[in-house]
């Protein structure tokens, strides 16, 4: 008699890896909008070159900027979307002469906004990348301050606004506008589909200046590198119609 066994023999099950994550195919649509603050590394050694000595210098850090922006996908051609955006911010430095009581005080003021348009690359669901410029106007100003110090009154304010003509306590606002053009480059994730967060980086550029002397006078031979130019880096957070 011959006995036949049968032993079951159970493949090795394989791993079968993690598919990668699906391209977004479809247009987008619908809009968003939200708070950007941004750093601009703007070009001060060119203003430190006309401060003098006794007023202090600015130091090279970037200027935190404040705003928001918002856009909607126009439909005509997909994925492409126009909006508005606006930023400002400002920096200040202080010195005091100890000999004399003198205080100088220079705070310098950049803002800018105007209309945005931007071309959104889907790269994964939840990932886009996002090419634009934005082109609009702004301003900087600069506000001088000396201040002689001592207890201030307002009978000798009158006085000396009737009578002194050489006030010790002097300020001063130069402020310029400007064409501005900012080129960038986003990088967005879909966190949530109401919920979206930014990060990238953009120029801005600006040329043909309109000096003003506290909103008076017009100041001329103000040199062409005094402006806000620079190099940004971006961040937001939005809230909006985010499809994945």
């Amino acid at each position: 008699m011959f006995i036949i066994q049968i032993t079951p023999v159970f493949a090795q099950e394989e791993e079968e890896p993690l598919p990668p994550p699906r391209r977004s195919r479809a247009a987008k649509v619908g809009g968003g909008g939200g708070f950007t603050p941004v750093f601009l590394f703007w070009s001060v050694d060119d203003l430190n070159a006309n401060i003098p000595s006794n007023a202090g210098k600015f130091d090279k850090s970037p200027m935190l900027l404040l705003g928001g922006q918002g856009y909607a996908y126009i439909m005509l051609l997909d994925n492409l979307r126009v909006g508005g955006m606006g930023v400002g911010g400002s920096t200040k430095i202080s010195t005091l002469e100890i000999s004399t009581g003198v205080r100088r005080d220079s705070e310098v003021s950049i803002n800018f906004g105007g209309v945005t348009i931007e071309y959104v690359i889907p790269i994964f669901e939840r990932l886009d990348v996002v090419p634009g410029i934005m082109l609009g106007g702004g301003g900087m100003g600069i506000k001088l301050t000396r201040d002689q110090g001592g207890f201030k009154n307002w009978n000798n304010l009158w006085s000396d606004f009737e009578f002194n003509s050489s006030t010790p306590n002097v300020t001063q606002k130069l402020e310029g506008t400007f064409f501005v053009y900012q080129p960038s480059l986003q990088i967005e994730v879909a966190i949530l589909r109401w919920l979206g967060l930014r990060a990238g980086v953009s120029y801005v550029g600006m040329f043909a200046p309109k000096w003003r002397l506290d909103q008076q006078f017009d100041v001329a031979g103000v040199p062409d590198k005094i402006n806000g130019r620079g190099w940004i880096i971006t961040s937001g957070i939005f809230l909006g119609t985010f499809l994945f």
